[in-house]
């Protein structure tokens, strides 16, 4: 039988397949029958350039956050193909921190933000970080549930235990920068956002934010 390493041309033609089937259920049961994650993550690490995409898709398919520092290194890949599959792939693997029951609690909760409950969102994710306060994206959610309601320094708060938790979530990063623009507080805002860029080189969004602040502090 030949070894996962051996057949690693496999990925690639599963991959390839999958871009011309829009197939995920068929490239996901195919990948998972030849490759265990731990090949993958190699794969996404040192492959080539095609391998490193399939496997990157791969591992946001089958992964969990045990696999966040794989996905966070991807998101700084010379590949853009490899970037972008990953900036898709590790807001999903976020979610899947903990147990079942816990991770679908944080898509309870992400429902209520995304539904504008940010009150019913605070309270719920208080009970949460509670009993489960390892779970990073628990503080997160709260984080964003403070901010809607310009609680900006509590915002900021959790968003700094978010990246405490998870040192590769980009996303706090910059809510907790756009906290401190609420605050006034334009340099630590910069240092924020730097740190998102840090993580995640392709938040252009955030490049023009960090132009924007210099811009202004040189005028002052």
């Amino acid at each position: 039988m030949k070894s996962e390493e051996a057949t690693r041309p496999a990925l690639e033609a599963f991959y390839h397949r999958f871009l011309e089937t829009e197939n995920s259920a068929a490239f996901v049961r195919a990948v998972a029958q030849r490759y265990t994650i731990s090949t993958l993550c190699r794969l996404a690490d040192y492959g080539e350039c095609i391998s490193r995409r399939a496997a990157v898709l791969a591992v946001s398919f089958l992964g969990d956050f045990r696999q966040n520092a794989t996905l966070g290194a991807a998101l700084c890949d010379r590949d853009r193909g490899v970037r972008m599959l990953a900036d898709n792939g590790i807001r999903e693997l976020w979610r899947r921190q903990g147990s079942i029951a816990e991770q679908q609690q944080v898509a309870l909760l992400s429902r209520l933000n995304s539904s504008g409950l940010y009150a019913e969102c605070l309270t719920a994710t208080g009970e949460f970080i509670e009993e489960s306060p390892w779970i990073a994206e628990g503080w997160n959610q709260r984080a964003i549930a403070h901010f809607a309601l310009e609680h900006f320094e509590d915002a900021a708060n959790d968003c700094h235990q978010t990246l405490e938790l998870n040192a590769y979530h980009f996303g706090a990063a910059v809510g907790m920068g756009h906290c401190y623009l609420e605050m006034d507080e334009p340099f630590a805002a910069l240092e924020c956002f730097r740190r998102a860029i840090h993580l995640n080189p392709d938040l252009e969004e955030v490049r023009v934010q960090i132009d924007y602040i210099q811009r202004q502090l040189e005028g002052k």
